[in-house]
């Protein structure tokens, strides 16, 4: 089986299936009528916004990047990219894959308005940027001065410039 195909499903099943059915699992099973109709709203337009996101970053990652993102705590889950990139969704922040997918997810928890949706995001947010680093490194020895000078000038996460 290809591998690209292995870290695009992994991801699918993680991070758009996985962590919002704990995220409505730690809010005690909600039935979904007590969602109120704004709740619903911000949920899809936060989905359309954020999974928007996350498939143009992994778009652009695999036809300019060369590549794909997915390395699981320094283990290569599919090839790695052979490009920098710094425009396109790049040019938002570093991680607008990730950006992406936390929005969608801070959709869920308005959404399911619960402390437990809550702290399986903190507790996703504070792995993913323990990840986030670890690959940091990776990217500094891949592409040197060219990714320190990114850094310089980008958030890992926030969409502003520095």
């Amino acid at each position: 089986m290809n591998r690209d195909f292995i870290g695009y499903l992994l991801g699918l099943v993680i991070f758009v299936i996985g962590i919002p059915f704990l995220m409505y699992l730690a809010s005690g099973w909600p039935h979904l009528s007590q969602v109120g109709i704004v709740q619903w709203v911000l949920l899809i337009a936060m989905s359309i916004v954020g999974i928007g996101l996350s498939i143009w970053s992994i778009a652009y990652m695999k036809n300019v990047g060369r590549g794909n993102p997915f390395d699981a705590f320094n283990h290569e889950v599919a090839p790695r990219t052979s490009f920098l990139m710094t425009d396109g969704p790049y040019g938002i922040c570093r991680n607008p894959m990730l950006l992406g997918i936390f929005i969608y997810h801070i959709g869920i928890i308005i959404a399911l308005l619960s402390f437990g949706a809550l702290a399986v995001f903190i507790l996703e947010a504070i792995i993913m940027n323990v990840q986030v680093r670890k690959e940091e490194q990776r990217l500094k020895k891949d592409f040197g001065e060219e990714y320190l000078q990114y850094m310089e000038h980008s958030y890992r996460f926030l969409p502003i410039k520095k």
